[in-house]
């Protein structure tokens, strides 16, 4: 069994190295983070090094999942780790259901009590938070977002980096461009442009253009 180095020692990473231990498919979980060494210790996992130190690892004995909860930054890191050689772990959560139908992409992590349903397609490096659904024949792109219990109906459309806010439901066939940001509770009920900001129900937009990512932290 491989070793999982976790990078970013914060809330989203706690979450992340339980549910990695929770499927039991790596001998060891350790933390990378930029502090070490003043952080040397995290709950009950080491931190071992900064993100330097990945160029110590044999790439062929670890496996490496991002657990950064700004889009932006975590795609940063995927793209710099995968040019590197470095494999990307995919985490499932035990307690969540994937239909087998349904694919996930490398550095996605799918939390507990998530539905993924038929014919869906979940893109590298997302994020589908506590009790969310996915509903059948959707494309959720690179880098995405889902937040705790927001729901996404049939055939819906989200592109790369955008963040869909906790309890937000999307009625079926939406698209929803890219770095978009939808607000807690939205009900998205029509197709959404990219760089855009909606909340409310229905969802309107109070603002488009270039998205700031660093609100998702």
């Amino acid at each position: 069994m491989k070793k999982l180095l976790v990078i970013g020692a914060g809330g989203h990473g706690t979450v992340v190295a339980d549910t990695a231990e929770a499927m039991g498919n790596w001998c060891d979980i350790e933390f990378v983070d930029d502090r070490f060494p003043k952080l040397n210790q995290f709950y009950k996992w080491k931190v071992i090094g900064n993100t330097q130190s990945l160029d110590t690892y044999t790439k062929h004995d670890v496996d490496v999942i991002v657990a950064i909860g700004n889009n932006k930054t975590r795609m940063n890191y995927i793209t710099k780790l995968l040019q590197a050689g470095f494999h990307l772990a995919t985490i499932v959560h035990p307690d969540a259901y994937v239909s087998p139908l349904s694919t996930i992409g490398m550095g996605t992590v799918v939390f507990a009590k998530c539905v993924v349903n038929a014919g869906s397609k979940i893109g590298v490096g997302s994020i589908l938070n506590t009790g969310c659904t996915v509903d059948h024949g959707c494309m959720i792109g690179n880098g995405v977002h889902i937040s705790p219990g927001a729901h996404i109906a049939g055939e819906v459309r989200i592109g790369d980096l955008s963040w869909i806010g906790i309890g937000a439901s999307v009625i079926q066939r939406i698209t929803i461009g890219s770095n978009v940001m939808v607000g807690a509770g939205a009900a998205i009920i029509r197709d959404i442009p990219d760089h855009a900001k909606v909340v409310g129900v229905p969802g309107r937009i109070i603002s488009e253009g270039r998205t700031d990512t660093r609100e998702l932290e």
